[in-house]
């Protein structure tokens, strides 16, 4: 009976095994070159897989019926099969050609497992182009959704932290005109400008809920980007989560300390499967306190898609951001720029860094919206037509407040200054592009040709700033202005709206409207010479309008510029290995200034070039062992001249000869050497100069806006994928810098804040429809600082809970 039965059981289980079979091909690109990594997915049945090195690819126990398949590589144009399972076949697709394409449209979220999840070396935004990174004569880093998730990252300044060479200088203070946060890159302040390729201006901080992966490119990219979003150092553009063919998504509650709350809600639809029209929101709500003894923030923010494709020919896309954001100002202790500091360091300060200085009576509101139009027609086999629009509306009202040492006081006394901020900044940008991949000969081709419209419009109706009073470090007050002669003890209220308003109300209100436009010609071509080397060549030519306060007409502009870029690349190691050399711009538009001696006649204005930077950069890139470890290490030289500076034979005269110079090295790993486990480290040493100035202040020295010469970072993340425990993961890692100036002129000193390192853990548990999630930053409670002619205290140890449903 009991031979009968096993007998009877493995006949059961053959008929079953016989009602399975599988689906094979090979993909290559349009030049038969086979692609790896490719996901090849039947989503109806949860079955995927990528392609092997040779382009192979196998999907097993698939059952008898009629499927789509699905095929998608970021960069290339979405292909999908309708295939017949007949039972016990094998069914043999052949050879799947995929065509190169505009991923902002045609990106589609796969289930299917991405080997190295730290890595995304493929992107259609920083050279307007789908290029590969191999391809790719410039470097950028990536920072992906999965790298987030794993650290669970609730801000997007923590979100930045895994960009090799980026260093926060100061947060987002919401205050009008630049409330973003500021980081250091290359050398160079830079503010995050950039969504989607395109500008997306904000007065606070980005929400990371709508975050598919942060892209920042290095060096001065001012050839396809112009000067209004990206720096000398680079720039930095935010990626945002698009519709996908299917339906699902994901909710998840975050709780941590110091009253931290987060709600998020990711939900992908089809609003009609028939006409391709697909429809995804991203909303959440995010409340926090602060680690001091006053301060606090809260956001809600919701996001909606949409994309239709019409037919193979045309498609729309359609994307928004919506913000409505209030906090407390974070309270900075502004350092003396003309004076020494009393005390030269933290110690000597005695700073009791849990006083906020300020009262959660005096908030900033920061209402934001960014819109985004895109249409795409293919015009032939070898070109498509891209039109895109961008708007951007931002505003700032409440009450900022600063502090700062005027050094007449004494006893490192910081003077309050305090107004009530109403502005408005918008912004629209309209590019068209024509895309185009063909062959001259037997050179390959892929260009872009674009043309660029962007404007800017500014109203300022703020207060001046007013006096309220003075604190030292360790908490005292006093009521001595530091900008009269007398003593006198003036008595303030509390910090509250009604206290601030009484002093507000006899201050001017500014009424100032600024505008400017900047009409641009651009085109790049990347030229096959072989089939392992390439070049890229491009320029931009740049009309810049400037309006200035539209009241006052002296104060216009207008300048031309020619920015020009190019780079080589030679792969040794087709496919995995590759050296690289560019050369590339970025400049600045310079204001007429007054001339001549007062003394001998009315001062006339004086018009100058634009300031040029101009880097040289090499290095070497990887994607060795299928995917499994890419790395980039690159040594660059960034020149800045033509920097307006006094004439050194003349003291009412101006000219162009101020000169900066940023060298230094970059090196980033993403790799995943056994299954699990994925690790992202960089390392970074930026050493940068004033060379030539009229400013004896910061004359061969490190300029502020520097911060610190070493960066480093790590992340290691490895999670069970068999047995009973899988899904059971766990992840650690380090942030740390080298000491930095806050303050480094002739007459001041220097006053250093310290070198740090950071110790990061999480836990988590991931089933097919939930997941737990334990994060502890800052795990050693070490107390550090950064900051950018300020002292900015960070958050001490903090721990976060999350759970997440998807469906």
């Amino acid at each position: 009976m009991r031979n009968f039965c096993f007998l009877l059981a493995l006949l059961f289980s053959v008929g079953v095994v016989a009602q399975t079979s599988t689906i094979s091909g090979k993909i290559a690109n349009n030049q038969q070159q086979a692609l790896a990594g490719v996901n090849v997915v039947i989503n109806s049945q949860n079955i995927g897989a990528q392609t092997r090195e040779d382009g192979t690819f196998l999907l097993e126990r698939v059952p008898v019926g009629n499927y789509k398949v699905t095929v998608t590589y970021l960069g290339y144009k979405t292909k999908e099969l309708n295939v017949e399972v007949f039972n016990g076949s094998n069914q043999n697709l052949g050879s799947i050609v995929l065509y190169e394409g505009n991923e902002i449209l045609n990106e589609v979220i796969i289930k299917s497992e991405r080997r190295n999840k730290f890595s995304r070396k493929q992107t259609a935004y920083v050279a307007k182009l789908p290029l590969k990174d191999l391809e790719n004569t410039q470097v950028y880093s990536t920072v992906t959704n999965e790298l987030l998730e794993s650290q669970v990252v609730t801000n997007f300044d923590d979100a930045l932290k895994n960009a090799t060479g980026v260093e926060q200088l100061w947060t987002s203070t919401g205050r009008g005109g630049d409330g973003a946060g500021y980081f250091s890159l290359r050398g160079f302040s830079v503010q995050p400008q950039l969504v989607n390729g395109l500008p997306g201006l904000t007065n606070g901080t980005i929400n990371p809920a709508n975050i598919e992966r942060i892209e920042v490119l290095k060096g001065p990219s001012a050839t396809l980007f112009g000067n209004a979003v990206s720096s000398y150092g680079g720039l930095i553009n935010v990626v945002t989560k698009k519709p996908y063919v299917g339906t699902g998504g994901q909710i998840s509650y975050t709780a941590g300390s110091y009253g931290f709350n987060q709600v998020v809600a990711d939900v992908n639809s089809a609003l009609s499967e028939k006409d391709n029209i697909y429809f995804r929101v991203n909303t959440a709500y995010t409340s926090q306190q602060s680690f001091q003894d006053a301060g606090f923030s809260k956001s809600f923010f919701v996001a909606p898609s949409l994309s239709y494709k019409v037919n193979n020919k045309l498609s729309f896309s359609f994307y928004a951001e919506i913000t409505q954001a209030e906090q407390t100002n974070p309270m900075f202790l502004f350092l003396n720029r003309s004076a020494p500091t009393e005390s030269q360091d933290l110690n000597e300060l005695n700073y009791n860094n849990k006083l906020s200085f300020t009262s959660n009576d005096l908030t900033l509101e920061n209402p934001n919206q960014n819109y985004r139009f895109e249409t795409d027609y293919k015009l032939s086999d070898s070109w498509k037509s891209q039109t895109l629009l961008s708007r951007s509306n931002t505003s700032t009202k409440g009450y900022y407040t600063y502090l700062i040492d005027y050094g007449t006081l004494g006893d490192d006394t910081f003077s309050r200054f305090l107004s009530k901020q109403n502005s408005n900044t918008q912004t629209t940008d309209i590019q068209q592009n024509f895309i185009g991949d063909f062959k001259l000969g037997s050179l390959r081709n892929r260009m872009v040709i674009g043309l660029d419209y962007f404007t800017a419009k500014e109203t300022d109706n703020s207060s001046k700033f007013a006096f309220y009073g003075n604190v030292t470090p360790e908490g005292l007050s006093n009521g001595d202005n530091p900008l009269t002669l007398d003593v006198v003890e003036d008595v303030f209220s509390p910090l509250s709206t009604s206290g601030v308003d009484s002093v507000l109300e006899n201050q001017p209100i500014n009424n100032a409207t600024s505008k400017y436009e900047t009409y641009s010609f651009y085109v790049s071509d990347v030229v096959n010479i072989t089939k392992q080397l390439s070049a890229m060549v491009g320029v931009r030519l740049d009309h810049f309008n400037n309006d200035g306060d539209i009241l006052v007409e002296d104060d216009n502009y207008d300048q031309t510029t020619l920015s020009p870029k190019v780079g080589l690349v030679y792969q040794p190691i087709e496919e995995q290995l590759s050296v690289f050399a560019n050369y590339q711009n970025g400049f600045t538009n310079v204001a007429p200034k007054l001339v001549g001696d007062p003394d001998q006649g009315a001062q006339t204005l004086k018009t100058f070039d634009p300031e040029q930077a101009n880097q040289m950069e090499f290095g070497v890139k990887t994607n060795l062992f299928t995917n499994r470890l890419n790395a980039t290490i690159s040594y660059y030289d960034i020149k800045v001249k033509d920097r307006v500076i006094t004439d050194p034979n003349s003291l009412f005269n101006k000219i162009q000869g101020g000169e900066v110079e940023s060298r230094g090295v970059e090196i980033e790993l993403n790799a995943n050497p056994i299954k699990g486990l994925n690790i992202r480290a960089g390392y970074s040493y930026n050493d940068s100069e004033t060379t030539k100035s009229d400013n004896l202040e910061i004359l061969n020295k490190r300029p502020l806006e520097a911060g610190p010469e070493s960066l480093y970072h790590a992340w290691a993340n490895y999670e069970l994928t068999n047995g009973k425990f899988k899904g059971l993961g766990f992840g650690a890692g380090i942030n740390g810098a080298s000491e930095r100036f806050a303050i480094n002129y002739v007459s001041t000193g220097e006053f250093i804040l310290p070198s740090y390192t950071i110790a990061n853990a999480s836990i988590y548990y991931q089933a097919k429809k939930y997941s737990l999630s334990l994060k502890l930053n800052n795990a050693f409670n070490k107390e550090y600082y950064k900051g950018w002619t300020t002292i900015s205290p960070q958050t001490p140890r903090t721990l976060l809970a999350k759970v997440a449903y998807k469906f």
